[in-house]
C-alpha cells in the first residue's frame, strides 16, 4: 500500500484539509516537553478512525529525548506516547500538527513503530530484530523523515526484505551535527538478505547518507536481555 499524498485530495500534506487541532505541549517530570494532543484533536481523530482509509497496520508515534547511560527501564520511563493512528487521514492529521523534527532541539527523536510496540530492543516484539542505522545532512532531516514515515506505513519495504521478516519502525533522533535514522526490522537471522538500504537511495536520492550498517539489537553491549551464547570453534582455549 502506498501512502502517496500528491496523487490523493485525502492524502494532501495541507495541515487544513482534515482538520487542524491545537497542539499541546505537556512538560513531564524529566523536564522533557513532549507533543500533546488536546483533548478536541483526539475527539476528531476517533472520528477519522471510523471512517477514514485503512493502514495495513496501525502504527504508533512515539517521544524522547536521550539521556546518557540509562538503563532500558529508565529509557522507558522517558518514552512518550503521541498517538496511534490506523488510517491515512489520522497519519496526516497528527503529523501536520506536531513539531517537525528541525523544531524538537537536540537529543530528541520521534519513532514510527508497528502496531503498539515500544522502540526498545528489549521488548519481546523487538529482541529477536535489529536496524539499519544512518546519518543524514541536517538540513534534509524534515524531508527524509517524511519520506520514510510514508515508505514505512505504505509497507514500501515489503519487496525488500527476507523471508520471514518485516520493516516494524523507523526512528529520527537530532543530533549536534548530522541526525540519526534507524530502521527497525523484526528477524535480524536474514537482515543481510534485505534490500532496504538499496531501496532507501531510491526513495531520497539526492540525500548524502552516511556511515550506514545494520546491527541486530542483541549485539549491543547495552542490551540487558537475555544475549546469543558465543559459541567457539574446536580447540579454541579457555580464557580466565
Amino acid at each position: 500500500m502506498a501512502v502517496e499524498h500528491k496523487t490523493s485530495p485525502f492524502l494532501s500534506d495541507r495541515e487544513d484539509d482534515v482538520f487542524s487541532p491545537e497542539v499541546e505541549y505537556q512538560r513531564n517530570s524529566s523536564n522533557v516537553e513532549s507533543p500533546q494532543l488536546s483533548r478536541k484533536s483526539l475527539c476528531q481523530l476517533e472520528d477519522s478512525e471510523k471512517s477514514g482509509i485503512l493502514l495495513n497496520s496501525p502504527w504508533t508515534l512515539w517521544h524522547d529525548r536521550y539521556v546518557r547511560g540509562a538503563t532500558a527501564a529508565e529509557y522507558a520511563a522517558n518514552l512518550r506516547k503521541i498517538y496511534t493512528f490506523r488510517t491515512v487521514q489520522s497519519f496526516w492529521s497528527v503529523f501536520n500538527n506536531i513539531p517537525k523534527t528541525s523544531q524538537l532541539g537536540s537529543r530528541a527523536s520521534y519513532h514510527c513503530m508497528r502496531g503498539m510496540r515500544r522502540p526498545i530492543w528489549e521488548d519481546e516484539e523487538n529482541a529477536g530484530g535489529g536496524y539499519w542505522k544512518m546519518r543524514c545532512p541536517k538540513e534534509t532531516t524534515d524531508e527524509v523523515w517524511k519520506e520514510l514515515l510514508l515508505a514505512v506505513i505504505g509497507e514500501q519495504f515489503e519487496n525488500c526484505m527476507g523471508k520471514g521478516d518485516q520493516v516494524c519502525g523507523v526512528s529520527v533522533s537530532l543530533r549536534d551535527r548530522d541526525d540519526i535514522i534507524q530502521i527497525w526490522n523484526t528477524n535480524a537471522a536474514v537482515g543481510n538478505q534485505s534490500k532496504v538500504l538499496e531501496k532507501v537511495r531510491t526513495l531520497l536520492p539526492d540525500v548524502d547518507f552516511r556511515d550506514h550498517f545494520y546491527k541486530c539489537h542483541k549485539e549491543h553491549t547495552a542490551f540487558e536481555g537475555q544475549k546469543p551464547k558465543i559459541s567457539k570453534p574446536p580447540g579454541f582455549p579457555n580464557v580466565f
